[in-house]
């Protein structure tokens, strides 16, 4: 069983590296793998944590070793291989 991890203060991978094919606040149409959601702050900071609008694809994302390593810089790598490897097609 993989540990779930705290999300480490200003990594903000998962806001950058997968892609979201759902509507977000600010994002009508999703967003793409490698863009920054606009959400995120310039401290890489979401700034919609713990509001209503914070969406469910974000409140389903588990902070894991696998996918966040030990530093902000492995989790980039580690999630653009993830979503390199799941993309269809």
């Amino acid at each position: 069983m993989e540990l779930i991890l705290d999300c480490r203060p200003g990594c903000g991978a998962c806001c950058v590296a997968p892609s979201i094919t759902l509507p977000i606040p600010g994002m009508p149409h999703g967003k793409p793998a490698g863009v920054r959601c606009v959400n995120l702050s310039l401290a890489n900071r979401c700034n919609l944590w713990g509001q209503p609008s914070y969406p469910s694809f974000c409140r389903t994302f588990p902070a894991m070793a696998d996918a966040c390593g030990s530093t902000n810089e492995q989790a980039m790598v580690l999630l653009t291989i993830m979503e390199r490897d799941t993309t269809p097609g």
